[in-house]
């Protein structure tokens, strides 16, 4: 008799529970989050392997122009040189005038495109240079911007101990030439209602990253730009988006070795031009992009599988990793100025 006592006991007080307010309340509370997250993941699936991006053609006919800045290494190359392919003519911008050249002849032997150089420092920010850079825009139709030029540390430092020289020259390249460069080449594209403004940003501009603080300050600059920027040109036809990405095999990651998580510049902007106008890993984030399949999953992760990336934790688990890399930096310098030696 005790026994079935305790048991009724025990299924009224289930039932009882499950059918408090309350516990149902939070119940569907979870039950949408948990529904959010797998749209959220599915959306990312769907924009990264099924839906294609918007058409290149969209933004221009074969003939008109694409501007690359930051134009003769990596990323930037590989854009000029698959722009080229698409039957863009290219007007290269970028600081060494014999690379300017070389870049310039293979594209007109390969894709039989017109070329344009500028050789320009954008360290240096002379009005000369970018009155030359005016005199030739106003010239061309142009089509695309790609912001490409950029600068980083040379190692991860404190930001107490980092050079002034580095230190204005991350701010004047990244963020004074970008805005430069696109406010020449805006008004041009809102003229004929239609164009293609794509910036090149860092995981290091939506995770806050210690040791490398200015770079870290400036992506997050053009992040917010872009965004405003977007809004302020689309009713003229022209579509902005900054472009998200993790390490690229490059001179400025010092990567040579290229793998699942680290693309080589033409897988990297193979993707991106594949993808204008898909958000990939960057669900929700105005105008922006993470088109590259595995820094795509990393962004959504980011996101969504950690406590954010304003956290704390999560900063300073960015901060140990910059902090080991730097005494990797000090100590190969180290060997190898004993080797000069």
């Amino acid at each position: 008799m005790a026994e079935q006592a305790d048991q009724a006991i025990h299924a009224f007080t289930e039932t009882d529970y499950w059918a408090s307010p309350t516990t149902q309340v939070f119940a569907f509370i979870g039950l949408l989050y948990v529904s959010i997250k797998l749209l959220s993941f599915w959306r990312l699936i769907a924009s990264l392997f099924v839906l294609p991006g918007v058409p290149l053609s969209t933004f221009g006919k074969k003939g008109t122009w694409a501007v690359v800045t930051g134009a003769s290494d990596g990323i930037g190359k590989e854009y000029a040189l698959q722009l080229a392919q698409k039957g863009f003519n290219i007007f290269l911008v970028s600081r060494t005038q014999s690379k300017l050249e070389a870049l310039a002849s293979e594209i007109q032997q390969s894709c039989r495109v017109e070329t344009k150089t500028l050789a320009m420092d954008f360290a240096a920010n002379n009005d000369s240079d970018y009155d030359k850079l005016r005199s030739t825009i106003d010239s061309l139709d142009v089509a695309i911007l790609v912001n490409n030029v950029g600068l980083s540390h040379s190692i991860p430092v404190p930001f107490a101990e980092t050079p002034e020289q580095e230190m204005r020259d991350i701010v004047t390249i990244n963020c004074t030439g970008t805005l430069r460069v696109t406010q020449l080449v805006a008004p041009g594209m809102v003229k004929h209602h239609r164009g293609l403004i794509l910036t090149m940003a860092s995981f290091g501009g939506i995770l806050p990253t210690p040791l490398l603080a200015t770079y870290s300050g400036s992506k997050a600059f053009l992040q917010q730009w872009s965004s405003a920027l977007a809004s302020e040109l689309a009713p003229h036809g022209v579509k902005v988006q900054i472009v998200q990405s993790y390490l690229v095999t490059s001179a400025m990651s010092k990567i040579r070795r290229s793998s699942a998580l680290v693309p080589t510049p033409k897988q990297f902007v193979r993707a991106a031009l594949s993808k204008i106008g898909r958000d990939g890993g960057a669900q929700g984030t105005s105008a922006t992009s993470t088109p590259y399949w595995a820094h795509a999953l990393m962004h959504w992760a980011i996101v969504n599988l950690t406590p954010g990336p304003m956290n704390r934790r999560v900063i300073d688990v960015n901060r140990s990793m910059h902090e080991d890399i730097r005494k990797r930096a000090l100590r190969k310098a180290e060997r190898d100025s004993r080797k000069a030696q």
